[in-house]
C-alpha cells in the first residue's frame, strides 16, 4: 500500500524518464509541420515575403528565418514551462490527477492523428478557441512587417509561437502531463525542433514539398505514427497502475540520465 505522494512521485518519474516523451514531440513536429507546409495556407512562404525583396533568396533570408524559428520556439518552450508547472501542481493535489493528465494527453494526440488525415476535424474548434487571443496578439506582429532588422524578426517568431494551432495545442498537453517545468520545456524544445526542417523550407522547394505532403499516403502514415504515439501515451499510465512496483524497478534500472528523481519540485 503506497501513500498518495509515494504514487504521484512515481508517476511523474515515469513520465519524466518515458524517452518517447520527448521522441514522439520531436516526431509530431516533423510530421505536423509537413501538414501545415501542405494544408495551412503556405506558412513557410508567408514568412518570407515578410522580407524585404531584395533578401527573399534563401541564403540571404537563412539567418532571418533561423531568429523567425528561434522566437517561435521560445514561445513554445515558455508555454510548455508555464504549463509544466501548473501540471506539478495538479499532481500534488490526488492521486488521480497525474494518470488524467496522462490520458487526456494520450487522447490528444490521437485526435491530432485524426485531424492530420483529415479523418475527424474536432480540433478545428479548439483552434479558433486560440484565435480570440491571437486577434490581439496578430496586429502586434503586423507592425514589425516587413522584416528590416534581427530583433524584429526574433519579435515577429516570438509572436508568431502564439498562432493557433491544434498540433501545438497537443503537445502541450503532453508537456502539462510530465508535471515538471524542466522536463515540459524539453518536451515543447523537441517539438519545435521537429518542426523546424520544413518551416525552413522556402521557394520552389518549398512547393515540391508541399506537393508531396499533400499525397494522401504520405498524410496517412504520419497521423497513423502520431495515433501511435498517443496509444502508447495512455498505455504507460494503464501500465503504471497495474505494476507501480515494476515500474518503480524498471526506474531505478533506467540510466542516470534518464533520472530526473521524484523529489524535485518546479
Amino acid at each position: 500500500m503506497i501513500s498518495v505522494f509515494q504514487y504521484n512521485s512515481l508517476v511523474r518519474s515515469s513520465v519524466m524518464n518515458d524517452p518517447l516523451s520527448l521522441t514522439s514531440a520531436f516526431v509530431i513536429g516533423l510530421l505536423g509541420s509537413a501538414h501545415c507546409v501542405g494544408m495551412c495556407g503556405g506558412i513557410v512562404n508567408a514568412l518570407s515575403f515578410a522580407l524585404p525583396e531584395e533578401k527573399r533568396g534563401f541564403r540571404q533570408a537563412a539567418p532571418i528565418l533561423l531568429l523567425y524559428n528561434a522566437g517561435r520556439i521560445f514561445s513554445y518552450c515558455l508555454a510548455g514551462a508555464l504549463l509544466g508547472a501548473i501540471g506539478w501542481w495538479l499532481f500534488s493535489t490526488g492521486k488521480q490527477a497525474g494518470p488524467a493528465l496522462r490520458v487526456f494527453a494520450g487522447l490528444m494526440m490521437i485526435a491530432m492523428g485524426l485531424y492530420l488525415a483529415g479523418w475527424w476535424r474536432g480540433l478545428v474548434y479548439l483552434e479558433k478557441l486560440g484565435g480570440y487571443v491571437w486577434k490581439y496578439i496578430q496586429p502586434i506582429g503586423n507592425k514589425l512587417m516587413p522584416v528590416r532588422k534581427p530583433w524584429q524578426a526574433l519579435l515577429l517568431g516570438t509572436l508568431w509561437g502564439w498562432l493557433p494551432c491544434g498540433l501545438v495545442y497537443s503537445t502541450l498537453t503532453l508537456s502539462v502531463s510530465a508535471a515538471d517545468w524542466r522536463y515540459s520545456t524539453l518536451i515543447m524544445l523537441s517539438f519545435g525542433l521537429g518542426t523546424l526542417p520544413m518551416m525552413l523550407l522556402t521557394g520552389a522547394f518549398a512547393h515540391q514539398v508541399r506537393g508531396w505532403v499533400q499525397k494522401r499516403a504520405v498524410r496517412n502514415v504520419a497521423a497513423l505514427l502520431v495515433i501511435g504515439f498517443g496509444v502508447w501515451t495512455i498505455a504507460w499510465v494503464v501500465y503504471s497502475r497495474i505494476q507501480p512496483q515494476s515500474m518503480h524497478d524498471m526506474h531505478s534500472a533506467l540510466p542516470l540520465a534518464y533520472q530526473f528523481g521524484e523529489d524535485h519540485a518546479p
